[in-house]
């Protein structure tokens, strides 16, 4: 059986990656000013967070259409593909699951839709290990196994410089993110099963780097796979990537992913946001 992967543009997959694997991704939908822009056609992702703050109107995001899921399915059909899984942002984020399902009904019994729980390179992971156990051999059984094996162990973390741009989005409670605009602290949130946790407050970017640190390790080491996310602030990211380098080195995968994240997350992230997804151990 011969296995295609999509996925949508939250998942920040590498463009080296999507062209190793043949994964097809569909783009959501950037709204600044009124205009649309496809996920990473028109406006690049330094220009988008350098732009930001000085918004006078709030950019918003919107799910992609049933149409744009169905002409990726029809093409890895006609390209020889048996079966296709799609796998997506949380369905508690966003409609983008359940749009692709609506699309895969037009292909019964064809189309597994996932819904990863996940944003960023936590989808990405999941999409990376459906297409290397593709690539490899394993049926859908196996395939999807694979990915529910991983997805107990994936976990995604972020440090926001301000509680500005998640607080107009609605993803924490008022309270909090009132609080937070009082106090001028950083929040640090997980990203679980879909679900936006406070995880801890700091002061500073130097203590936001060391609590983002040390949750990374407290979720067990040494790392499968590891990517550094930020929005807009690679010297940041970079600074962090090196002080892990020094404190875990033998640690960390030979392969460490960093990306900017697509605007499309961080139009409520905001610029300056710093974070990471991992795999962690097999638990004994």
């Amino acid at each position: 059986m011969k296995l295609g992967i999509v996925t949508d543009s939250t998942s920040d997959l590498p463009a080296y990656l999507i062209e190793r694997f043949g994964i097809e991704v569909v783009p959501s939908i950037l709204v600044i000013e009124g205009k649309q822009y496809a996920d990473g056609v028109g406006i690049s992702r330094n220009d988008f967070y350098a732009r930001l703050p000085a918004m006078i109107q709030y950019p918003t995001t919107a799910a992609p259409s049933i149409g744009e899921f169905s002409v990726r399915y029809q093409k890895l059909f006609t390209l020889g593909c048996d079966h296709i899984l799609s796998i997506h942002v949380a369905s508690q984020l966003t409609a983008i699951c359940n749009i692709a399902r609506q699309a895969a009904s037009s292909f019964p019994n064809r189309v597994t839709v996932v819904d990863s729980g996940s944003l960023s390179m936590g989808i990405g992971f999941h999409a990376l290990i459906a297409a290397e156990a593709a690539e490899s051999g394993a049926d859908l059984e196996a395939v999807l196994a694979s990915i529910q094996a991983a997805h107990r162990r994936i976990r995604v973390f972020a440090a926001l410089d301000t509680m500005d741009y998640l607080r107009r989005s609605g993803r924490l409670p008022a309270a909090v993110t009132m609080i937070g605009g009082v106090l001028n602290i950083k929040p640090v949130i997980e990203l679980a099963e879909g679900q936006v946790k406070f995880a801890s407050v700091v002061r500073t970017t130097h203590q936001a780097n060391e609590r983002l640190s040390a949750f990374l390790k407290a979720g067990g080491l040494p790392l499968e796979r590891l990517a550094i996310m930020h929005t807009g602030a690679e010297l940041r990211a970079r600074a962090f990537l090196s002080q892990l380098m020094d404190e875990i080195a033998m640690d960390l995968p030979r392969e460490i992913i960093m990306v900017n994240a697509t605007p499309v997350i961080g139009v409520h992230l905001g610029p300056n946001g710093l974070g990471f997804a991992a795999l962690g151990p097999t638990k004994q």
